[in-house]
């Protein structure tokens, strides 16, 4: 294969600590590969370089056998770089071909300034002509599927035709598996047209369905590099790699009947619950002491479910009981009231306060405890708390005077899993709880959930069936809006599954 990227002896620090210790780092013309490691490994420093937004302390860097200074993202750009952002920056009222082309439009010639709107339609249907993928480029981008956003991004990031290496981060973390395919066709276009990607994912299951090779980063430096076919013939465990230890069981262990720390008394109940066009005969319960867990792909109901169960939502059917007594939110407030907290989906839009530090992120949700009175803020204790929580959750780097902003997907989830303990409600409702994040923070997560059931009630809403299957006592799943029976405990992973994906009852 005919090497498109060399990267050799690259060195990044920021201060004392050494993000970057000697890492080479070479891609293939036509590859996909997957770079892995948990978050604070290397990788995102590694690929902000090659993206010019990070300069090299030391090291060289060649694009199909030139030796490049990427000292800004245009040189980037120039060299034939282009990355799409976990989060693309898009704009929503506009189309798909005018995100494209966002920038770099092109004007009619004469008198008055006006959009050669001619011009970019050409381009983007020569753009759909090389990379072929349905999509309607005049829809707006706001009314678009989020793959569809995703593939507008990433249409963006080629309207260069002298790119040749795509930097993609995270692009599936918030698609569901029919969305992923659609992505997953279009890389497959892109690698058949010679251009090298490079693939950025904390769900490793999806290293073996799409990449070619992946690279594994620990501590700073590049410590494993396989082709996915040699991988699986070996047995390679990439856990273990990214973990340089054995991974061990990713869940921890379910309390036995005789451990005196079986389900108690039921904090949060739901009868035929329901809201027009989302879902409908929801009927659930959760005890002090126990978790439960509901399967939904993303369209299912879930995220509407969690967001009425937190009094976001109004119901149009059933009712709601905390500790035995019926409730009728007027909104969040009324929730929190009542000792629910909600760690949503979207932590970007719902859960977070992207330009405010980790201390004000924190404690924002509980004013009544973080303040003296007349507005007055506890500053000594409450940052004394948000570190212990920091602490707790695995928030790294500990820097909590850095807004959010500047933070991992992974650790700004776990800013906002830090709020909720914060909080200290009696029911706990997690969506998605562990999207972006590594491998090992993840381990670490499901063992403080499950510690938090041992004095509340959780409930694990996710789109990852395994998650699911083996965090909770008791699963159910939501199939288009509709509870599905999966024989509680005794489901197996599959009935989950299929209950989920297919609406089929357990047998």
């Amino acid at each position: 294969m005919t090497k498109i990227l060399r990267m050799q002896g690259i060195q990044k620090r920021f201060g004392p600590v050494k993000a970057l210790d000697g890492v080479d780092f070479d891609l293939d013309a036509g590859e996909i590969h997957a770079l892995l490691g948990v978050n604070g490994a290397g990788k995102s420093t590694l690929i902000k370089i090659l993206s010019g937004v990070y300069t090299m302390d030391e090291g060289t860097i060649e694009i199909a056998g030139v030796p490049q200074d990427l000292g800004t993202p245009r040189a980037a750009i120039e060299a034939g770089v282009a990355t799409v952002q976990q989060h693309p920056e898009l704009v929503a009222d506009c189309t798909g071909v005018e995100n494209i082309f966002l920038g770099g439009e092109g004007q009619k010639p004469g008198l008055f300034c006006r959009l050669d709107r001619a011009r970019m339609k050409r381009d983007a249907e020569r753009l759909l002509a090389r990379f072929p993928i349905e999509i309607d480029l005049e829809a707006r981008v706001g009314e678009m599927p989020a793959v569809d956003r995703e593939i507008v991004a990433v249409l963006h990031a080629l309207r260069h035709d002298h790119t040749k290496i795509l930097i993609l981060d995270e692009p599936t973390s918030t698609l569901t598996e029919r969305e992923k395919a659609s992505l997953f066709q279009l890389m497959r276009a892109l690698r058949a047209a010679g251009i090298a990607i490079i693939y950025i994912t904390h769900r490793l299951e999806e290293v073996f369905e799409i990449a070619d090779r992946f690279t594994v980063f620990r501590g700073g430096r590049n410590v494993a590099t396989f082709t996915s076919r040699e991988a699986g013939e070996r047995g390679i465990s990439i856990p273990e790699l990214m973990l340089d230890e054995k991974a061990g069981d990713l869940f921890p262990e379910r309390p036995s009947a005789g451990s005196g720390t079986s389900a108690g008394e039921i904090l949060l109940e739901a009868k035929g619950l329901g809201r027009s066009g989302l879902f409908s005969g929801v009927d659930l319960t959760v005890r002090r002491g126990e978790i439960l867990g509901i399967f939904g792909l993303v369209g299912s109901g879930v995220d509407e479910l969690s967001k009425t169960l937190f009094g976001a939502l109004k119901p149009d059917e059933g009712s709601l009981h905390v500790k035995g007594r019926e409730v009728r939110f007027a909104g969040p407030h009324d929730a929190l009231r009542a000792g629910i907290f909600l760690v949503p989906g979207d932590r970007r839009t719902e859960g977070l306060t992207m330009t405010q530090d980790v201390v004000f992120n924190t404690t924002v949700a509980h004013l009544g405890h973080a303040s003296l009175g007349f507005g007055l803020l506890r500053f000594s204790r409450n940052r004394r708390d948000t570190e212990r929580l920091a602490r707790d959750v695995g928030l790294q780097p500990l820097e909590l005077d850095r807004p959010v902003s500047g933070f991992s997907g992974g650790n700004q989830q776990k800013i906002v899993i830090a709020k909720g303990l914060y909080r200290d409600a009696d029911i706990y409702i997690f969506v998605e709880p562990t999207v972006g994040v590594d491998i090992g923070a993840r381990a670490k997560l499901y063992v403080l959930m499950r510690d938090l059931s041992k004095r509340a009630a959780v409930i694990v809403m996710s789109s990852d069936c395994d998650e699911v299957h083996g965090l909770a006592d008791r699963v159910m799943a939501l199939y288009k809006g509709r509870p599905i029976e999966t024989a509680g405990a005794a489901a197996s992973r599959d009935q989950l599954l299929a209950a989920g994906i297919m609406g089929a009852r357990a047998a």
